[in-house]
C-alpha cells in the first residue's frame, strides 16, 4: 500500500491539464493502485492523478456504500450529461478544511479506457456522477470551487487559508 501525498493548493499542477494516456501499462496500473490507496486513506470517493502530482489523465472513483467497487479510468470524457442537476457537498484533499455545495448534472455517460485497455462507456448517477465529474475537472486543471460565484469562491479560499 502506497499512500501518496496530495499536492497543496495553489500548486500550479492543479491548474494544468493532464496529458492523455497512450497505453495501459504496468506503470499506469501502479499509479492507479497508489491513487486507490490514497483515496481510501483520505478517505474520499475519487481521485484524479494530478492531485498526487502525476500529470496523466487517470482517475479512480468508488462511491459505493461498502467500498471495493473502484472504477479505474484513463482518458475519461463525458459524452452526455443529464439536464437535471443535483447538489452535493464537495471537498478536496488538495484544499483541506473547506467544502462547498456544488450543483452538477445528476447523471453522466462517460467513455474511458479500463484497466485492460478496452474502451468502455458507462452511465454514472448521483454521487458516482458527481465524483466522476469532479475527477475530470482535476484532469482539466479545474477545482470544484471553480463552479462557485467569484464571491463564494473568494470566501472559500479565505477560509482555507485560515485553516492552514
Amino acid at each position: 500500500m502506497v499512500v501518496r501525498r496530495c499536492l497543496s493548493w495553489p500548486d500550479a499542477r492543479l491548474r494544468t491539464a493532464a496529458a492523455p494516456v497512450e497505453a495501459i501499462t504496468d506503470e499506469v496500473r501502479a499509479h492507479w493502485q497508489d491513487m486507490i490507496d490514497t483515496m481510501e486513506a483520505t478517505p474520499g470517493v475519487g481521485l484524479g492523478a494530478p492531485q498526487i502530482g502525476v500529470m496523466l489523465r487517470l482517475a479512480v472513483v468508488d462511491a459505493s456504500e461498502a467500498r471495493g467497487q473502484v472504477v479505474r479510468m484513463a482518458n475519461p470524457e463525458i459524452l452526455h450529461a443529464s439536464a437535471q442537476m443535483r447538489p452535493y457537498e464537495e471537498a478536496s484533499p488538495n484544499l483541506p478544511g473547506v467544502s462547498a455545495r456544488i450543483e452538477r448534472p445528476r447523471a453522466v455517460t462517460v467513455r474511458y479506457l479500463d484497466a485492460e485497455g478496452e474502451t468502455q462507456e458507462r452511465d454514472f448517477v448521483h454521487l458516482w456522477a458527481t465524483s466522476v465529474q469532479h475527477q475530470i475537472d482535476h484532469l482539466n486543471g479545474r477545482m470544484y470551487f471553480d463552479h462557485l460565484s467569484k464571491v463564494k469562491r473568494d470566501m472559500l479560499l479565505r477560509r482555507a487559508r485560515k485553516h492552514r
